[in-house]
């Protein structure tokens, strides 16, 4: 029996799933790394430490799916988005990958944004101006890393990095290009104007190739290191937002995919890309002739892991001595609270916020506290936020696509039955929960089935992926949850300027 892995590069950890061709789960790995917050606007990770959990979760997975005579056909990859490293003419790293939450091009953000050349750069990469971006990361660099700036022989993404100590060869597939804010969406190369305001030429950036690019020649040590076959094909995939999307089966007009994980996004599908003039909203590429449309939120599951952290200590301790996931003890206060949490609210800015403020400056705020409220209040006014957040940004979707008539939830906050009634509840839409929700490794495995003509198209992902549970929307919370936004949104603009007087103490 033939079988891909499907490899996605995350934030906290690497995930590689086998998957059969009907996407059953034959073998997975899960191999996770540090966050390095050397100032409080820094977030980066060691590009080594990822890469051997990459080959690390590749050779256990093929091992394992070796021993019970499974024959494998191609490794395909999914992304995180965002990031970047500085690399030397050796490909030595001169930098750790600096990731997406990584805020330190702020200024640079905020002036490029203000001005026209902001809007139409947008415009033609489908990314908003934000920190975010290696656009902006780029440019901060020259100007505050000099003489590593000098010294770059390539500007790179993780998953670039990881190809290049596997391959040898420099390349970026469009899906993660068309995050970059330096790529141009609708003729598929590096923009002009994009590149000239980070300060670099197209050389300093990897070749783009398709999303199903197939790389074979793997380096002899590590496919020794791995165990696999010296031409088992190696497709470069595409970002983990996009691949989502396919992996739920959100792929038809008025589907939405919801992915909360460390952060969170909320994502449709479109044959072209439908840029927004207010720039709320991003479009990538999945192929292409496909394009995701949509936003994420700095603000998913580590708001909760926060809260865990710094007010979970009775938690953590009643599950060591229970044998009970502190997570669900927890869960299992704040579904004692009424939807709306007696009216408090919580504006879940822990990090500043992308979509749809694309504010790097915001901050976490609860309002409404009064002597009532509990622990419990305050637990589940975080989740509420943290939907009340995703909501904003597909308000801004519909606006632009086109009405959403289903959700399909993804993440590791679908473990939580509460949290996603509240996503139902808020958006008064059904929900729909995949039976795996390894929805990005499941996506690269599609898109490396469609590389390596194992299917027809991309649309038979539908036969794969069975849904095991829909939740539907209580009209009584929804009206509850109308009332608290309108206060939520309220909250932010009139809070915007404090959030910048805050940033300069």
């Amino acid at each position: 029996m033939n079988y891909l892995i499907g490899v996605d590069i995350g934030t906290t950890s690497t995930k590689s799933i086998a998957f059969d061709l009907q996407g059953n789960i034959l073998a997975r790995r899960n191999i996770g790394y540090a966050l390095i917050s050397s100032e409080p606007s820094y977030s980066e990770q060691d590009p080594e430490e990822i890469f051997k959990a990459v080959v690390d979760s590749i050779r256990d997975v093929a091992l394992e799916t070796g021993r019970k005579g499974y024959d494998l056909s191609g490794i395909a990859f999914s992304s995180a988005m965002h990031s970047v490293i500085a690399v030397d003419k050796h490909g030595k790293p001169l930098t750790n990958s600096i990731i997406w939450a990584d805020t330190r091009s702020r200024n640079y953000a905020a002036d490029l944004k203000s001005s026209g050349l902001g809007h139409e750069i947008y415009m033609k990469t489908g990314t908003p101006i934000h920190p975010m971006s290696p656009l902006c990361k780029i440019a901060w660099m020259r100007d505050n890393l000099a003489e590593i700036y000098s010294k770059a022989y390539k500007f790179i993404s993780i998953k670039e990095y990881v190809l290049y100590k596997l391959f040898g060869e420099y390349v970026i597939d469009y899906s993660i290009a068309s995050a970059t804010g330096l790529f141009d969406i609708y003729n598929l190369e590096w923009d002009r104007k994009a590149l000239d305001f980070a300060g670099i030429d197209a050389i300093k950036l990897s070749r783009p190739v398709d999303t199903m690019h197939k790389m074979l020649g793997l380096r002899d040590d590590y496919r020794e290191y791995m165990g696999i076959a010296a031409d088992i094909p190696f497709i470069v995939g595409a970002s983990d937002g996009c691949l989502a999307n396919l992996g739920t089966n959100a792929i038809r007009p008025g589907e939405a995919a919801v992915t909360i994980g460390t952060s969170g996004a909320i994502r449709v599908i479109s044959d072209k890309p439908l840029n927004d003039e207010e720039e709320r909203i991003f479009s990538y590429i999945l192929t292409e002739d496909r394009f995701v449309l949509g936003g994420p939120v700095n603000n998913g599951g580590i708001v909760l892991r926060w809260f865990r952290d710094n007010f979970g200590d009775m938690e953590a301790l009643q599950g060591k001595e229970s044998n009970e996931d502190p997570y669900d003890l927890l869960i299992d206060k704040a579904e004692k609270i009424s939807a709306g949490s007696d009216g408090l609210i919580f504006l879940p800015y822990l990090l500043g916020e992308r979509a749809p403020h694309w504010d790097a400056n915001s901050k976490g705020v609860y309002f409404g506290i009064n002597i009532k409220h509990s622990k419990a209040h305050f637990l589940r006014a975080l989740l509420e936020g943290v939907i009340y957040g995703i909501y904003d940004v597909g308000r801004a979707l519909v606006e632009t696509t086109g009405d959403i008539h289903r959700i399909y939830a993804t993440g590791g906050f679908v473990r939580s039955e509460l949290w996603v009634q509240i996503l139902a509840d808020i958006f008064n839409k059904e929900v729909a929960i995949a039976e795996s929700f390894e929805s990005s490794c499941l996506g690269a495995a599609v898109l490396g089935m469609k590389s390596l003509n194992m299917i027809d198209s991309i649309d038979e992902v539908e036969k794969l992926v069975p849904v095991s549970k829909i939740f539907y929307p209580d009209g009584a919370n929804h009206q509850m949850y109308s009332k608290l936004f309108k206060i939520y949104e309220r909250l932010y603009g009139k809070l915007k300027d404090e959030f910048l007087n805050v940033e300069d103490l």
